[in-house]
Parts: structure tokens; sequence; C-alpha cells
């Protein structure tokens, strides 16, 4: 049987149409939820104001939560079908039924300090006081809880926790006396410290797994959009990517949603922001991190006892990009 012949004339025009349907495609429009104003919100931020959600087919907008919960209800709702969010937002509502998972760690420890009005020095000090939290259940009240009881303080007895609202709600609540004590991230820590607030317990030192400020979304979306979870999950590996190894768009970002000028403390978040213990370039949700917000919810609800890290995760796609050498090839090196 003989050969069939092809012109080099015709390939080329073939692929120059498959070029063409390609990139004029129309791209995907969706909304994308957040629940702070923090550098824990960097990746999705960079993704979206340097083009990589657009490069990827993604018209992305990107829709602000004063709170976790507020955007979890929104995802669940198909709303906000993905979101950035904490992880004891999503370990709960999938506990009551919700099918949420996470695709992307994002941040997999916590960077949290404990701040005090100024003339608190000591844990006994702070007895009696109140300490302001975002949401009951949400990452700042696990993280109060966790540090109280690390300066041996009980949470239930010697302090008062209160439900404040959003990090620079909780910054003013410290302003204005309101409240003794509470949690901070950069670079509102930095700022409060600047401010002349005192740092009774660092709990960045600690070394905590936690899964932090990851990308979720539903089961149900998986199965009826797997390639717009697919381009958003790309998108976010290359945000990592860009904000570890181009400083001066990090910094241009942080410096836009923080409405913030001052570069030393611009500097010093941008350094805290990308380490590869907070920030892994190899974005696997962590199962550790997973597990202490288990134990945690243990406390009070049995679901917790017998649900496993592993039901909160899907990994297909980051594992997709991880054994093609995708990642791998972002950083010219092998990378953990």
């Amino acid at each position: 049987m003989r050969a069939r012949f092809v012109p080099a004339c015709s390939i080329f025009l073939f692929t120059l149409l498959a070029l063409y349907c390609v990139s004029s495609a129309q791209p995907t429009k969706l909304a994308a939820g957040y629940g702070a104003i923090s550098a824990d919100q960097l990746v999705i931020w960079v993704a979206k104001d340097a083009g990589i959600f657009a490069r990827n087919n993604l018209e992305v907008q990107l829709v602000y939560f004063t709170g976790g919960a507020m955007s979890v209800m929104a995802m669940v709702s198909g709303d906000t079908p993905i979101i950035q969010a904490s992880g004891p937002g999503i370990v709960s509502a999938a506990l009551g039924g919700a099918d949420a998972v996470y695709v992307a760690g994002g941040i997999v420890t916590l960077d949290y300090q404990l701040l005090t009005q100024p003339e608190i020095k000591t844990p006994e000090q702070l007895k009696g006081g109140s300490v302001a939290i975002a949401r009951f259940g949400g990452a700042a009240d696990f993280v109060v809880r966790f540090a109280l009881a690390k300066i041996g303080l009980n949470p239930l007895k010697d302090v008062t926790i209160a439900q404040i609202g959003s990090t620079p709600e909780r910054l003013a609540a410290l302003e204005s006396r309101r409240v003794q004590a509470t949690v901070l991230v950069p670079p509102t820590t930095f700022m409060a410290q600047k401010k002349g607030f005192h740092l009774l317990a660092d709990v960045s030192t600690l070394g905590l797994a936690y899964q932090h400020q990851g990308v979720a979304t539903t089961r149900r979306y998986i199965r009826e959009r797997p390639d717009v979870v697919r381009n958003f999950v790309k998108s976010y590996i290359e945000a990592v990517h860009r904000l570890k190894t181009d400083r001066q768009t990090g910094i241009k970002v942080l410096a836009k949603y923080h409405r913030l000028d001052d570069r030393e403390l611009l500097e010093k978040t941008y350094d805290n922001a990308i380490a590869d213990n907070k920030l892994p370039p190899k974005q696997y949700p962590t199962l550790e991190g997973l597990k202490t917000i288990l134990d945690q919810l243990a406390q009070k609800d049995p679901k917790a006892k017998a649900a496993k890290p592993q039901d909160f995760v899907d990994n297909r796609f980051i594992e997709e990009f991880d054994k093609s050498g995708f990642i791998d090839s972002l950083y010219g090196q092998r990378k953990r």
C-alpha cells in the first residue's frame, strides 16, 4: 500500500488553522471568591493582575467576601464555584453534607501573631481580657485558642473570645481598645507592631501544619467543568511561580490590594509570603494540616472523628501537572 503524500503547504495551513481556532476560543467567564485582605491572598491576586488567568482562557472576576463563611456559602450555591478559603470552613461544609474539596493547597501553615495592648506584656496580664477573632470556627478562632493554650492560658476560662470580623476590623478594635488582644497576619502584624502593640505569641515560629488559604470547589463542579478547574489550577501554579520569582510584581500587587505604600512593610511581607514551607511550589493540599483541623473539630462534631483528611482533597489536577513535569519546568529544577 502506497503512503499518501501530504504537501508541506497543507500541513502549514492546517497548523495555522488549528492555532487560530485555539486563540479565537472565547474565554470562560468565572467568578472566584476570597474572604480576607491579607498577604495570604497574594496568589489569586497575582493570577488576576498579571494576566495569568487570561492566558489560560479564563475571564475571572474576583469577588471579595467579608468573611470566609460567606465565600464557602457562595461556592456551595454555585455563585462563585471556585474560591480561595481556609480549612475550617471547607471541612465544616463537607461534614455538613456539601461536596467541598481542595484542588490546590495554597498556604499550608499559619503565620498569625497574637498582638496585645502595649501594657500587656505577659500572658498573666491578659487574663480577664477579650481577644478578637474573625468568626467562630474560622482560622483566627483556631489560632487564638491554639496560641493561648501554648502560652499557658485557658481559652475557655481566662479570656473572652469576641467575634469581630476581618483583619482590618480586628486591628481597628485593638486601636480603639475595644479588645485587649487579637491575632493578625502580615502586613497587618508589622503595622500593629510599628504602632506599639506588643507581640505576645508568634504562631508562625511553631511550624504548625495547617490547610489554610487553598483553592476549593465542589465535586459537582469538577464533574461538570473539569476544563475550567484544570485551567484554574494551572493558573494558580503559574501564579505561585510568578510570585516567587518576580519580586516587583509581588510587591506591586500587595501594595495595590492593601493600599499600602510603606516600602519596608511591603518588603517584609513579600519575603514572608513566598517561603517554600508556607507556599510550596508543588501545590498539594496538606493532609497533615487537614488532620489538624479535623482534630480540632472532633471536639464538638462526631463526624469529624470518623473523617479522613483525604476526604476533603481532589489531587487529580495537581498530580497531572506534577507528573507531566510542568511544575519542574517552571523552576528549571526539581522542587518539592
